[in-house]
């Protein structure tokens, strides 16, 4: 499955069901919140779900997931699921996002079939270029890039010019992840990514508004970052 798409950033919104949804609802609240959100993100052309919630176990994650699968019907979204294959695989969803010390990718493509995504999580341009010169992978996310809450401050940064090397080196998309914002998104894309993850960026506020007009607002500032380069370029 070519991730390749013309003419587009490719997002990617990986989930975190504590940061993405207001506190206070319990496990199955929280849980139905976040597959709103993903259907909602869906709808806004985000291209990628990485669902990426690793406390939970089989069951629940496979029940996560089956509603994630559901929420992106019709779109052109399609959803990986965070290093469990099995899950993948039973529950319909379109891939696997494997770890840094994860499978080979080429190991997995045995066994997945015709179609399936296959993404790996990187933090430096020759680890980026060593995985991809195995095999079987259609992306890499590289981060992190900027500064993020969702790590500890003294957390290595990359940088623009490790990203831009990433891609050089790679030879498949490398999706920028990272303290990302639109601003930041046009950073990366400057930088030859061909696309941005992220998880804080689709947190929406229950009081502003719609959540897909939220959600449509996100979306459409990170496409405009990566047209605006285009332009230039």
């Amino acid at each position: 499955m070519n991730l390749a798409l013309q003419g587009r950033g490719l997002i990617c919104l990986v989930t975190d069901r504590r940061r993405l949804t207001v506190d206070g609802g319990g496990e199955q609240a929280t849980g139905a919140r976040l597959v709103e959100i993903v259907g909602a993100a869906a709808r806004a052309g985000v291209d990628v779900v990485q669902v990426r919630e690793p406390d939970l176990e089989a069951r629940g994650l496979s029940l996560l997931v089956a509603g994630c699968v559901r929420a992106t019907e019709g779109t052109v979204a399609r959803v990986v699921v965070n290093d469990r294959i099995d899950v993948a695989l039973t529950t319909g969803a379109a891939g696997v996002h494997l770890r840094g010390d994860g499978p080979p990718a080429n190991r997995v493509r045995q066994i997945a079939p015709p179609g399936f995504l296959i993404g790996r999580s990187v933090h430096s341009a020759a680890e980026g270029a060593r995985l991809a010169e195995q095999g079987g992978l259609d992306y890499l996310i590289f981060g992190t890039v900027f500064p993020s809450t969702s790590k500890d401050p003294e957390h290595p940064v990359a940088g623009i010019p490790e990203l831009e090397r990433a891609v050089r080196l790679a030879k498949i998309p490398v999706l920028a992840i990272g303290g990302m914002t639109p601003e930041r998104a046009a950073e990366a894309a400057g930088a030859g990514a061909a696309g941005v993850a992220a998880i804080s960026l689709f947190r929406v506020s229950p009081g502003a508004g719609n959540l897909d007009r939220q959600l449509n607002e996100v979306v459409g500032k990170l496409r405009r970052a990566f047209d605006s380069v285009r332009v230039v370029t």
